[in-house]
């Protein structure tokens, strides 16, 4: 009790410190209680909500999600699915081969749901509506701007099969419960209104607030989610002090009690046979392993050990690149149906470090950031795969175009794999090669549209995890590396716990680098233009050589040029995009040129040097300008 009496006090100082904003947003105060009957799969539950309208708008009328709605045959979310699945896309049917169509041969109890037997505010009955898997509540009387509210509600739910992400019976991790979206939540009501969104395939936006959980459940379970456990002294388990047995309990039930503060959703995971390691991170967060097998899976102990080994290990890289995790907490469960992130915790169905690695840096990229996920699905999961890409590297040691060159190790005749590592850089390869398979799919979209609109799973995947992945490493090609990373710290510092947008990130972006960047968020996010340079000709005119760059692809984009002398001796040209106004730091060496102006497809570069001297000349070595036909950018003279 000591222990969280101390995280109450210093959480809530630096909450306050950090968490203030120009930008109104609003608050919540959750208490929840359960009571889970695991026979019949079904739990009784009451919410209380206290809202905080931080807005100058009054609100006559609020919205709930229901999430688990979801599951039930011929809902949106098994519609969507299924028509999605009548496209093929390379040889694939385009569905989520974790929802298929799972959910229309669900049985009575078998699916999922989540009924509101009553609801208050302030203590009078409000009328409501249900809209499938969200809840619309008229109000009776409007919730004035600045004032606080509160919400009283009793609830059923039957916890459905495991279909995505939550469940109950996962025939491949054996897991008996992975509890998330199961609570009716309140919708985000921010600057841009109110965001009812359906659950039909993906992506939460939720509000800030604080959570304390109670969760009444056969004895026999063994429990871990967000926040901290309460009353860990009554549970034992390595809750209370390391390698301590789960304690006796008197009554058939048990009751366990979780607090988060500062954060936008809850997630729980409960079974009897889950395994706990606990880690301690000096001066940081107490790291939680949870994890559970069928016996027929030969996983063992190790793999699992491995994970909280890994995360102690990179927790000092991960704080030095892209901010200090700010709970006490942080847990890896297994559950779910692959890796879902929450706040404090995630789901992962089993020890992949890719995926641990992925999940973790979801604290940053979405639990500390909150973008709404519907509308920048790319802030959330690209940014996350730049940092999973570099995390699992340091950990590793092992920069990702190796696992291509390994490839072509073992099938050195792969002269497809050859020109594919021809245009990859070192850094985020995957994510380069995924996009250009988009581009070649004929089937890519802006990234700014809505995570649930996209024409097709392939071109929403790719965009929000490759392209947006691409976004931040070119962003160093732009701005220049260092810069970047600066950048990434700066946008943490700045905006944890307060909704960004993508605006916002590129205003942070500006201010660091000195450099306007408006135009790139364009491009790139707005439009599905694509980047495409060539050195067009090359032509001696007295004691100077001309180069002429041309631009094909309808996206402008600042050029690096390396010319490589007969001596070894390299020169690079920084030519800066006239929409830049500005250009990234130069090495005493390099050259800055005149800007290139966007309006003009080509360049004339001219350096006072021999063409007989030159061997080669190309744009862009570092490969991070996401160029899709790097055949026509080096010519080499002199080979």
């Amino acid at each position: 009790m000591k222990k969280i009496g101390v995280y109450l006090v210093v959480f809530f100082c630096f909450k306050f410190s950090i968490g203030q904003s120009n930008r109104w947003q609003q608050h919540v105060n959750y208490t929840i209680n359960v009571d889970v009957d695991t026979i019949t799969n079904r739990f009784n539950g009451t919410e209380k909500l206290v809202y905080q309208n931080n807005s100058n708008e009054k609100l006559d009328k609020v919205f709930y999600h229901l999430y688990w709605n979801a599951f039930q045959p011929n809902s949106s979310m098994d519609a969507r699915s299924r028509e999605l699945g009548k496209n093929t896309i390379n040889g694939r049917q385009d569905w989520d081969g974790r929802v298929k169509d799972r959910i229309s041969k669900l049985k009575e109890n078998e699916i999922g749901y989540q009924k509101i037997k009553s609801l208050k505010m302030n203590g009078v009955t409000q009328p409501f509506v249900y809209h499938e898997t969200i809840l619309e509540v008229n109000l009776t009387k409007a919730i004035l701007p600045n004032t606080a509210v509160v919400f009283e509600m009793e609830f059923e739910a039957q916890v459905p099969l495991q279909v995505r992400r939550s469940g109950r019976d996962n025939p491949q991790t054996g897991v008996r419960y992975s509890m998330s979206q199961w609570y009716p939540k309140i919708c985000e009501f921010d600057e841009e209104g109110w965001h009812p969104t359906p659950y039909v395939a993906r992506e939460f936006y939720g509000v800030w607030g604080d959570f304390d959980v109670t969760i009444k459940i056969d004895k026999s379970f063994k429990l871990g989610g967000t926040g901290i456990l309460v009353n860990a002294n009554e549970i034992g388990w390595g809750y209370d002090i390391p390698n301590s047995a789960l304690k006796p309990c008197a009554t058939p039930k048990r009751t366990w009690h979780f607090k988060g503060l500062n954060i936008h959703d809850f997630v729980w995971a409960a079974d009897p046979d889950y395994k706990h390691i606990v880690r301690k991170v000096k001066n940081g967060p107490e790291l939680h392993v949870l994890y559970n097998y069928p016996v027929e899976d030969l996983k063992k102990d190790s793999d699992w050990t491995k994970v909280a080994d890994a995360a102690v290990k990179v927790l000092p890289y991960i704080e030095k690149n892209f901010g200090k995790y700010p709970y006490p907490q942080y847990s890896f469960i297994q559950g779910g149906d692959g890796g879902m992130e929450y706040p404090m915790a995630t789901l992962i169905s089993g020890p992949s470090l890719g995926t641990v690695f992925h999940e973790w840096m979801h604290s940053w990229y979405q639990m500390m950031l909150g973008t709404n996920e519907s509308l920048y699905s790319w802030m959330d999961e690209g940014f996350t795969t730049y940092a999973e890409d570099l995390v699992s590297a340091y950990y590793n040691q092992k920069k990702p175009i190796e696992e291509y060159t390994d490839a072509l190790k073992k099938n050195p005749t792969n002269e497809n794999l050859k020109k594919v590592i021809q245009s990859l850089p070192e850094e985020h390869s995957g994510s380069y090669d995924s996009y250009f398979s988009l581009i070649k799919s004929k089937l890519d979209e802006p990234m700014c549209t809505h995570a649930d609109h996209y024409n097709s799973n392939f071109a929403y995947s790719i965009n929000s995890y490759s392209k947006g992945e691409v976004f931040l490493a070119q962003l160093g090609y732009i701005v220049g590396e260092k810069t970047r990373d600066s950048i990434l710290l700066n946008y943490y510092k700045q905006w944890r716990f307060k909704h960004p947008n993508a605006n916002d990130f590129i205003r942070v972006a500006e201010k660091t680098s000195k450099i306007q960047l408006d135009w790139y968020k364009e491009f790139w996010i707005h439009s599905t233009k694509t980047i495409d340079y060539s050195i067009d000709s090359i032509w001696s005119e007295n004691e100077f050589t001309n180069i002429r760059l041309k631009r094909i692809g309808q996206m402008p984009m600042p050029i690096d040029l390396e010319i490589t002398f007969n001596n070894q001796d390299k020169e690079l040209h920084s030519i800066p995009l006239n929409l830049m106004f500005g250009n990234k730091q130069l090495n005493a060496k390099d050259f800055k040129e005149e800007e290139w102006r966007w309006t003009h497809p080509t360049y004339l570069l001219k350096i006072k040097r021999n063409i007989s001297e030159i061997k080669a000349i190309e744009i862009d070595p570092s490969k991070l300008m996401a160029d899709v036909d790097r055949s026509n950018n080096i010519v080499l003279l002199n080979p």
